[in-house]
Formats: C-alpha cells, sequence, structure tokens
C-alpha cells in the first residue's frame, strides 16, 4: 500500500490534538508510533517537513484578512490543481470559509504535496490548515462536518 504525505498527516489529526504533534511533542516517540502505524520513513519524513512549512507559511503570509483579492493561478499551480480543486478553492473563500491568507496558506500547502491533489485532498489541507488557525474555529467546524460526513456546501 503506498502511503501518502497526506496520509500520515490525516492520521496525526485524527489521533492527536494539534499541539501533541506540533511544538513540544516528542518527536522521536512520534516517529515511532508512526513506524509502528506501518508509515514509510520517507513519508513521515516529507510529512513533518509539511507541518514545519505550515509553520513558515504561516509567518510569511502576510495578507490583509479582512480585504477583498482575486487570485490568478500561476501556470504550475494550474498544473497541480484541477479546476474543480481551484473551483472548490474559490467556493470556499466565497463562503468565508477561507480569507485570502488562509487561501494562500491552503494553496501553498497543496503545492507541496506531490501527489495526485484531489478535492477531498484540498479538503483535508484546509481542515489541517484552520486547525491551526484560532479565530477560524467556525470555519473549521463546517469543513470538519463536510470532511467526515462527505457532505457538500451550502
Amino acid at each position: 500500500m503506498k502511503e501518502s504525505i497526506l496520509d500520515v498527516l490525516m492520521y496525526l489529526f485524527e489521533n492527536y490534538e494539534e499541539h501533541e504533534f506540533l511544538g513540544n511533542f516528542e518527536v522521536q516517540q512520534l516517529l515511532d508510533e508512526l513506524d509502528g502505524a506501518g508509515f514509510p520513513h520517507d513519508e513521515v519524513k516529507n510529512a513533518m517537513q509539511w507541518l514545519d512549512g505550515l509553520s513558515s507559511d504561516r509567518e510569511n503570509i502576510k495578507l490583509d484578512a479582512k480585504r477583498g483579492t482575486f487570485r490568478v493561478f500561476c501556470d504550475s499551480e494550474v498544473a497541480h490543481l484541477s479546476r474543480e480543486c481551484r473551483g472548490l478553492l474559490m467556493h470556499l473563500e466565497h463562503l468565508k470559509i477561507l480569507n485570502s491568507r488562509t487561501r494562500e496558506l491552503v494553496v501553498e500547502r497543496l503545492m507541496a504535496i506531490q501527489d495526485q491533489i484531489d478535492e477531498e485532498r484540498v479538503k483535508w489541507v484546509v481542515l489541517l490548515v484552520l486547525s491551526n488557525e484560532p479565530e477560524s474555529s467556525e470555519a473549521f467546524e463546517h469543513v470538519e462536518n463536510m470532511v467526515y460526513e462527505s457532505g457538500t456546501l451550502h
């Protein structure tokens, strides 16, 4: 079975509180558990780098979340994210689940995943990004319900 970075991240999300796998958590203990759960070492390493990238992106993306923006996807983003995935991102922003800042965080984290991206993976990345945004608890709950209930957005 080929495990991906997102599979490791989903496992962490479902089995730990955010503070347990970010920050002060005992890294070796976590690595041992992920190894015991059957995740390949390379994918675990890539997932840890992905989480580090999320922290870096949060610090580096300084958009004003209250101002409206117009997003044009560059060629590499269009090649990596299908029309449906880009449409889902724009729909989430239209519903005010994402703002310009969180949208950019999601796009950056999606681009860091080398695997094929589909709408379900977009939802998971949105959920992971929003879990790190304290002011996004309502949006997080909405996406969490959408992910676990395979629901649609209204």
